[in-house]
């Protein structure tokens, strides 16, 4: 299948921070998604949770099933629009390398830890990662992605640490966070897919594992406009179901309503576009979207689990033990940096050394390290 005008070319990358002869059976972007999985931060993903903490059940959602799941959504959109799946993917499967043990719990904690320092951003965390902390090759740190799946990864920056990337890379993957606000850059459309199917992907299994930890009810659902529907929908095609094959056929059709959407939104959006390259896409406001009324829906399943699941005093609970997990261990690893593994503790900048060292843990690790640190058991 030949790619559309607007899609990234790999013939055309911008390139890697370190030139490398090109692979003789691979394209650029299908090497960054070989490199991406076989770094030692993607296998970490497998330990590292979402909204569950991983001792609370071996069938909830990890990074790694979540970036698979990013990744199959994605990839399929973007054959349907003739972008570039590989870069789709390799965005997709690297978007969470740089979160923390514990979701968000534990990044705000080590954000908090950071806040003199430099703050903590998980999205410039996983650039971190893919730029420095991965150490597999001889040449470099990192693994010298191409910029396209750099820009990709780094969806949201803040303007200090933007401005951080663009002295040490000038024209670089921070440059768009600079520009003023009526001049505002976007990335790839491939980068605004893997943006869009990450949000699908997280609304949807959060549903699935919501209710199957019993937080959430599908009663309780049936306040949301985008998953009531469908439930209503597969009843009445399939009267007989019962349990949860009914939750997961609404699922289903949830998540395939909402790519044919995209596919029809951003379908027409390009055809009033029209941008002649991938480059013009960069200049556009985002094109790869849901309709009016998708968006819609999902901003109302987005607030329904914010209010039901995220705040769910049970949630809220381990949220506070998460927390205080990782901030004694900064506090731990600062006071006596010989307790982190050498690379880390040789390290000139101790704070970021630090976030670096905790940042990379998967929950169980970190939980065993509180624990031998401090004498304490806080998450059985």
């Amino acid at each position: 299948m030949s790619l559309a005008p607007w899609a990234c070319d790999p013939a055309r990358s911008r390139g890697r921070r370190h030139a490398e002869p090109d692979a003789p059976t691979r394209t650029a972007f299908q090497r960054d998604r070989d490199r991406i999985v076989h770094s030692t931060a993607f296998r970490r993903l497998v330990y590292k949770t979402q909204v569950f903490l991983n001792h609370e059940g071996d069938l909830f959602r990890t990074r790694l099933t979540h970036s698979l799941e990013v990744a199959q959504l994605g990839r399929s959109i973007a054959r349907a629009l003739r972008l570039n799946e590989d870069l789709v993917e390799a965005i997709a499967l690297a978007h969470d390398l740089g979160h923390t043990p514990f979701g968000h719990a534990g990044q705000d904690a080590l954000n908090a830890c950071m806040a003199e320092h430099g703050g903590f951003e998980h999205n410039l965390q996983s650039l971190r990662v893919v730029d420095s902390l991965e150490e597999r090759y001889p040449q470099f740190n990192g693994l010298n992605l191409s910029f396209e799946t750099r820009e990709g990864i780094l969806k949201h920056c803040s303007r200090r640490n933007a401005e951080r990337l663009e002295a040490r890379e000038p024209g670089g993957v921070g440059q768009r966070f600079l520009a003023p606000a009526q001049g505002a850059r976007q990335p790839s459309l491939e980068a605004q897919l893997a943006n869009l199917a990450d949000e699908i992907a997280y609304n949807a299994h959060d549903i699935d594992d919501g209710v199957r930890s019993g937080l959430i009810t599908v009663d309780q659902l049936a306040e949301v406009p985008l998953f009531e529907g469908f439930r209503r929908q597969t009843l009445h095609e399939h009267p007989q179901l019962l349990g949860r094959r009914v939750l997961f056929e609404t699922i289903r059709r949830m998540l395939s309503e909402q790519v044919y959407d995209v596919i029809a939104a951003t379908g027409a959006a390009l055809q009033a576009a029209q941008p002649a390259d991938a480059d013009a896409v960069r200049h556009q406001p985002p094109l790869l979207v849901f309709s009016d009324d998708m968006r819609l829906q999902s901003a109302s399943l987005k607030r329904f689990l914010l209010r039901n699941l995220y705040r769910h005093e049970q949630v809220s609970e381990m949220t506070v033990k998460a927390q205080q997990v990782v901030r004694e261990l900064f506090a731990a690893y600062l006071a006596e940096p010989s307790q982190m593994k050498p690379a880390f503790a040789a390290q000139p900048n101790r704070h970021r050394a630090v976030a670096d060292y905790i940042a990379g843990m998967t929950d169980r690790f970190a939980a065993r390290e509180h624990e031998r640190l401090t004498g304490q058991r806080l998450l059985a």
